[in-house]
């Protein structure tokens, strides 16, 4: 009975949304706890906090290019779970065991948005294997879903508008700026919210 009821709500929802609808919708950032990862004790919380939880929002930044034959590989993990968002900077290497422990993780799950390119580029940093990573695009393609970008599915399935400021910055510089941590715990947090979405709506495997 209540996979039934589950699903009508499903059958119900837009597969899509149009700009102008978007655009219309109220304008969210995550104002949660943000934990920059830069020294051992907040490493130590960090990893202690993201052992403990089933579900994590994952997403990486990345240094644009913007000359021919220019790339970079990424500078940032973001991973939130239910009381933070905790921003890794690979810069720092004893960040990346735990990142590729969340990873190689089978009971957490790690959920985002297109994360092929990402999870490919970080295994160039590092080496891992990952396990029980959900791709929300993924998800949304095979359940007919004509759009399957973080901010159009935040549209969809959470009713608000995702801004993309500042995706196109540094992410290697040695300081964030305000609006670059608050831009990458947004992406982080609403992966995390929309896979609870997802589950909720029986969109899952």
């Amino acid at each position: 009975m209540t996979r039934q009821t589950t699903d009508t709500r499903h059958d119900d929802r837009a597969r899509a949304i149009s700009r102008a609808d978007l655009n219309e919708l109220p304008v969210r950032r995550y104002e949660g706890p943000v934990a920059f990862v830069d020294t051992p004790d907040i490493l130590a919380a960090a990893a202690a906090d993201i052992r403990s939880e089933r579900v994590t929002g994952f997403d990486t930044e990345t240094r644009p290019a913007f000359s021919k034959g220019e790339s970079y590989l990424p500078s940032l993990v973001q991973v939130a779970t239910a009381k933070c968002v905790y921003l890794f900077p690979l810069r720092l290497q004893e960040t990346h065991a735990v990142i590729a422990g969340l990873l190689q993780a089978p009971a957490t799950v790690k959920a985002g948005v297109a994360l092929a390119y990402d999870l490919r580029t970080l295994n160039q940093v590092f080496r891992f294997a990952e396990k029980s990573v959900i791709d929300l695009g993924v998800v949304a393609k095979r359940n007919d879903y004509e759009q399957t970008g973080v901010r159009n599915l935040a549209g969809i399935f959470l009713g608000y508008r995702i801004p993309k400021g500042a995706k196109t910055t540094n992410w290697a510089a040695p300081r964030l700026t305000p609006a670059q941590i608050t831009y990458a715990a947004t992406d982080a947090w609403v992966s995390r919210e929309l896979y609870l979405q997802f589950e909720d709506a029986g969109l899952l495997p």
